[in-house]
């Protein structure tokens, strides 16, 4: 029986999800080594969800040094169909102030170190990943920061970069030309093994300062971007709520059949090591294949 239905990761500045009744921990074992940190399961809005501080509490693990496979397998495990990615970001253009909230719908991808993919080890899969976001969730998340009276953009390309140093003003500009919106270090992955998965994702990025490209950037203090970060927090949490509350009972989006046509391996020809190790995500078909 599944012990959660919706998955919450929690980025920068926010290590915990108020309002949480009914709390309980839980560590994962997953075939890909140990998650980010416990998930906190408990009752939100009447619905069972559970919550996992991407970088453990206290900060602790770089992005270069997130376990992502783990961190979405131990959400799979739990039974969550869905994912909510709560993650701090710069922005690359001036119309996304701090404090703002974006619900990018693509993704650009300037990481070089990152495994990011379940499958290989004798079997090989190709999920479809034109449009990375569940739109489903998309519209609900839009519409849970307009009920917050959260400002809001739904749509733009949330750039992905390695770090963890931060840009510099020509990579910043180069970015710019290309259109991107925001930059972070972690979504990508986690938004390409929650489609393997076959899980919906959402990204709810908070805008915390603009990236190094702006001429004003260079006067932010430390204390101004924490001072953000924890209104960021605050109003994530909102959001988490009402997108919570108002999140559909079923699915009506492609995300749940992925990988329907995406193994390319026959078979007999995948190793049982491999197969018992993904069982989760590939037993529903293989099974169907041998009857």
């Amino acid at each position: 029986m599944a012990q959660a239905e919706i998955g919450i990761i929690g980025g920068s500045g926010l290590y915990s999800m108020p309002g949480l009744t009914e709390v309980r921990e839980v560590r994962q074992r997953t075939p890909f080594g140990e998650p980010s940190d416990a998930y906190v399961l408990g009752t939100l809005e009447g619905r069972q969800v559970a919550f996992l501080a991407r970088h453990g509490r206290g900060h602790r693990i770089m992005p270069t040094e997130l376990n992502f496979r783990a961190n979405v397998y131990g959400f799979k495990q739990l039974g969550a169909e869905r994912i909510l990615s709560l993650s701090a970001v710069g922005s690359l253009k001036e119309e996304h102030k701090p404090r703002d909230f974006l619900v990018p719908d693509q993704f650009f991808d300037r990481t070089r170190h990152r495994v990011d993919t379940f499958f290989g080890d004798g079997v090989v899969a190709h999920v479809s990943f034109a449009d990375p976001i569940c739109p489903e969730l998309a519209r609900t998340v839009e519409r849970a920061c307009q009920q917050a009276a959260v400002s809001v953009k739904r749509g733009g390309t949330y750039l992905c970069m390695e770090g963890p140093q931060f840009s510099t003003k020509a990579e910043s500009n180069i970015y710019r030309s290309w259109g991107m919106d925001v930059i972070g270090m972690t979504n990508l992955q986690e938004a390409k093994l929650a489609r393997e998965a076959e899980m919906c994702y959402v990204t709810i990025a908070m805008v915390t300062d603009y990236d190094c490209w702006h001429p004003q950037h260079d006067s932010v203090t430390v204390d101004q971007i924490v001072a953000v970060l924890v209104k960021n927090a605050e109003n994530a949490c909102a959001v988490v709520r009402q997108t919570v509350a108002a999140m559909p009972k079923k699915q009506s989006c492609k995300c749940s059949s992925s990988l329907a046509h995406a193994i390319i391996t026959e078979r007999d020809k995948i190793p049982r090591a491999t197969r018992q190790k993904l069982s989760l995500i590939l037993d529903k078909y293989l099974e169907a294949k041998t009857k």
